[in-house]
């Protein structure tokens, strides 16, 4: 099992939770539960319906998109967050590189967090504006 520590470091490492306060983080993983995968799993399966996210607290995982590697995520990353706004398909896949021990937060879980910090709405809105105003500059130009 992972140390307090270590779950509260990974997630300050994350953008959408880099304005929380410690005792806001504490809440997000209390909110959370640890699973612990070895090298190889199929994290997230590109197309399936998505209930929960991931955040990675050790370990390393390769994101592909169409069978295409687009990222390799270490500690502190996440994936899998738009499922925590809707239940749309997966839009990539993530296998883990190495053993990993990941926080787990169903939607359910996470929409508690944010009834309990509501000011982490407003970063969520932000980050997802900021997401969707890069894929316009890389696609439009």
């Amino acid at each position: 099992m992972a140390s307090k520590k270590s779950y509260l470091d990974s997630l300050r490492k994350v953008s959408l939770f880099s304005s929380c306060s410690t005792k806001d983080l504490e809440k997000i993983a209390k909110a959370g539960d640890e699973v612990s995968l070895p090298a190889g799993a199929l994290v997230i399966d590109q197309g399936q319906t998505g209930r929960e996210a991931f955040i990675i607290i050790s370990g390393t995982a390769t994101v592909r998109r169409n069978g295409k590697k687009v990222a390799v995520l270490a500690s502190g990353a996440v994936v899998g967050e738009l499922s925590l706004l809707d239940h749309g398909p997966r839009t990539a896949s993530v296998t883990t590189d190495t053993d990993c021990v990941m926080l787990v937060i169903s939607q359910r879980q996470f929409l508690a967090v944010i009834d309990a910090i509501p000011a982490l709405s407003h970063k969520l809105l932000a980050t997802l504006a900021g997401r969707i105003r890069e894929l316009d500059r890389q696609y439009f130009g």
